[in-house]
């Protein structure tokens, strides 16, 4: 299969875990080697030696912003600004196009990129990522990314970045970045949470492997709720089963007070997308999970 370059040297700052997917997802994409730099030395030298012989080492930030025409900034959202302020000390190749991961950011903190001719976008992919870069890049190529760019010009060639990836891009409005990013860390960090707390309660009450439990049950749940949403649910909150839940209460009270909050604010969160709070059920489980109650029903 014909492999098509994006563009003529792609560049990659950072050396964590984004970055190492990203540089062994794109190695191939451009006509000369992919070029790396990071801050500390030894970990771009362990780099190199993960994604293979098509990339090199940029001596400094210097060499990789004046010989790259696409930069991929993979970096702490808090470095992303100081770091597009460094790049627009040099002079950059003819239209560049830079680029951040950053899932929360539009395209603001690349401005001062912008405004010495670069195309400027925010390319965030809506997955996890481990530190496993082979098992990731397989990963991108089913995943979805949020594009914002600048202008048409810079949204085009971040999708563009997507699809040499294998990813599906979708356009997210500058306005609209932070509430995009909420909702991915509700769904992907609070779910470890929820399966965390769910598995230290199995533990308590006997199970030496609540994993086994939970697998089969919490997988149901979510492809169900993917194509179903609230249609999905079940469980004491939709039946209005109010005696249920205060024996949940005691038993979590008793055993395992740390899961009682976290309950609590989920159940509750449940009533509300029920908008059960008027029918008689729904207020009897309103009073019972009410955020100002010290103790659990007796």
């Amino acid at each position: 299969m014909t492999v098509t370059s994006i563009a003529e040297r792609i560049g990659i700052i950072g050396t964590g875990r984004v970055a190492r997917a990203f540089a062994l997802g794109l190695r191939d994409r451009s006509h000369q080697p992919l070029l790396i730099w990071g801050r500390t030395p030894a970990r771009t030298i362990d780099m190199m030696r993960e994604v293979g012989p098509s990339c090199e080492a940029a001596e400094d930030l210097q060499a990789l912003a004046t010989n790259c025409d696409t930069l991929v900034i993979a970096v702490a959202d808090d470095a992303i600004a100081p770091l597009a302020a460094d790049l627009a000390q040099w002079p950059l190749p003819v239209v560049p196009f830079v680029c951040h991961l950053s899932g929360g950011s539009g395209t603001a903190p690349l401005s001062c990129l912008e405004a010495i001719g670069a195309r400027t976008a925010a390319v965030h992919p809506a997955m996890t990522f481990t530190g496993d870069p082979h098992t990731e890049v397989a990963r991108m190529a089913q995943a979805h990314f949020a594009v914002t760019g600048s202008s048409a010009a810079a949204t085009d060639a971040g999708m563009a970045l997507v699809r040499a990836l294998g990813g599906t891009g979708v356009e997210v409005a500058e306005e609209h970045r932070p509430l995009y990013h909420a909702a991915l860390c509700h769904a992907a960090n609070h779910l470890v949470t929820l399966i965390a707390g769910s598995s230290d309660a199995l533990r308590r009450a006997g199970i030496d492997r609540p994993g086994d439990f939970l697998a089969p049950l919490a997988r149901a749940a979510l492809e169900n709720s993917l194509s179903k949403g609230m249609a999905a649910l079940s469980g004491p909150v939709l039946r209005g089963d109010a005696g249920t839940v205060a024996r949940h209460f005691r038993a979590i009270a008793t055993d395992d007070p740390a899961l009682m909050a976290p309950y609590r604010a989920m159940a509750l969160a449940t009533l509300d997308a029920l908008g059960e709070r008027r029918q008689p059920a729904g207020k009897e489980l309103e009073k019972l999970l009410a955020p100002d109650r010290l103790t659990p029903p007796r």
